[in-house]
């Protein structure tokens, strides 16, 4: 049984493996260059986390998807009732950027031309944290120490739309036990 299940799992990602190949592939022939990419990565990286901290939802809101904007308003709605401020800092260069999956979706099967993609990254950064209470003393982090930090963000962006840009889409809760640097 133990072989039958390994075989199933090595199948699924054999399969997962060639899906993302498909969507990269397509996505390089409208001129994607995955250098150029880890660096708007790295930038809208750096933005979306510092508009969250600084609560600018008016911004923010162009960077992400409807449905990202909406978590993220939750989140800092709640955050605020905890924190009266707070302090975000990247620093730069992030340490590592990779692509863990790329995918097709919204795929109509009469035009295959009409579809998203998704990129899948696992994003490494140093970072610097800082909250603050009302009164304007610390009460959590410490923004005198860099953290390593390993986030999983999921882009996306159309391909059918003429001048169609990346967008964050979702975050992926990493496991604490998989962080290596």
């Amino acid at each position: 049984m133990d072989a039958i299940n390994n075989l199933n799992q090595a199948l699924f990602f054999a399969l997962l493996q060639l899906k993302s190949a498909y969507a990269i592939a397509k996505l390089r022939k409208t001129g994607y260059s995955k250098n150029q990419f880890y660096n708007e990565a790295a930038n809208m990286y750096k933005e979306i986390n510092t508009l969250i901290a600084k609560g600018d939802k008016r911004t923010l809101r162009k960077a992400v998807t409807e449905n990202m904007f909406s978590a993220l308003k939750n989140e800092i709605k709640q955050r605020e009732t905890a924190w009266s401020r707070v302090y975000w800092e990247m620093v730069e260069p992030v340490v590592k950027i990779r692509t863990l999956r790329a995918r097709l979706i919204g795929v109509d099967r009469k035009d295959l031309n009409k579809t998203f993609i998704q990129l899948t990254l696992e994003i490494l950064a140093k970072q610097k944290f800082e909250a603050y209470d009302s009164k304007g003393s610390v009460v959590a982090g410490d923004k005198s120490k860099e953290v390593l930090v390993r986030d999983i963000w999921v882009f996306e962006k159309s391909m059918f739309h003429a001048g169609a840009t990346w967008r964050l889409c979702g975050r992926i809760s990493p496991k604490a036990s998989q962080l290596s640097p």
